[in-house]
């Protein structure tokens, strides 16, 4: 368990002072992931709003070694970095152990970030990747990805006389990567720091590749007052629309369980990418939406051991 006294006595390695959103979740999710760093640490980070809103020149947010890259390889990028580090440290030129951690958004990670990420993976390098999983390309004008839920109205899947918003469900990126068989694997959402440095903290233990998935509310994408941000993420995970669970070494183990199960509607009329779902004609469209949660929540429950 993260001891919250502890970390509040670190130096902070993501300050204040950016220029991301009043209410945004990305730069809490850096912030967190930081603190439970115990080693040196260098940054890989993708193109996106985390990047761009924390690097403006000549400022920046970050108090570590941190390395731009595009949109689509920093899992490439970092991977490149701690190989380096490697034959550095095999020949004596480097000697102190250094953490290495990758940042994306889900369109950077989901979508065109994919292939880089995969073998990154399967080579099994030594790091960490973050997603901070906003649910569409909110860095360039909140186009839909593959992270984006059913039924949200999004710049590119619009509802409307003939929409309803996007018509597929998102793709469940966890799985794919659990699929990989690495050592580390998990799922989070802001609004539970403890769970989520915890995670960070057994995946920089765990010796190999690992990967946290982290649900980041965005209040411009999504559609909600700023100081929402917290209690949607937290809702998100009482209806079971975003579990918290953890993949280690193959073995699902579930991290928290809702003392009572939240109706799906309670997280989505927060939302205002979702509001035309409460409009007359679309109840099949949130009845399906709860029907895919229970069945997923189900199928989880099934696969965790505790």
């Amino acid at each position: 368990m993260a001891n919250l006294k502890e970390l509040s006595k670190k130096e902070e390695k993501f300050t204040g002072g950016h220029r991301l959103c009043s209410g945004c979740g990305a730069g809490i999710i850096a912030r967190q992931v930081l603190l439970a760093c115990d080693k040196p640490v260098v940054i890989a980070n993708a193109t996106g709003c985390l990047e761009v809103a924390s690097t403006i020149f000549p400022y920046t947010s970050w108090n570590v070694p941190w390395f731009h890259s595009a949109f689509e390889n920093a899992a490439a990028t970092v991977s490149g970095i701690e190989t380096a580090y490697r034959a550095l440290k095999k020949k004596g030129r480097v000697t102190e152990d250094i953490n290495f951690i990758a940042f994306g958004g889900d369109g950077g990670t989901y979508d065109i970030g994919l292939q880089s990420l995969s073998g990154a993976m399967e080579r099994g390098h030594n790091i960490l990747y973050v997603c901070y999983n906003n649910e569409a390309y909110m860095n360039t004008g909140i186009q839909r990805s593959s992270a984006t839920p059913k039924g949200a109205s999004t710049t590119t899947a619009p509802y409307g006389k003939q929409s309803t918003g996007k018509v597929q469900s998102r793709k469940d990126l966890t799985a794919i990567i659990a699929a990989h068989n690495v050592p580390y694997v998990a799922q989070t959402a802001l609004g539970f720091h403890n769970d989520l440095i915890s995670k960070v903290q057994s995946a920089l233990a765990c010796g190999g590749a690992s990967f946290i998935n982290v649900l980041q509310p965005c209040r411009l994408g999504w559609a909600y007052p700023p100081e929402e941000t917290v209690r949607i993420g937290k809702l998100a995970v009482d209806t079971c629309v975003w579990p918290i669970y953890e993949v280690k070494n193959g073995e699902y183990k579930l991290n928290y369980k809702p003392k009572e199960k939240k109706p799906v509607t309670e997280w989505l009329k927060l939302q205002g990418r979702f509001k035309h779902l409460f409009r007359p004609g679309s109840e099949s469209v949130l009845q399906q939406i709860q029907e895919d949660v229970d069945k997923n929540w189900d199928k989880l429950l099934a696969m965790c051991k505790s």
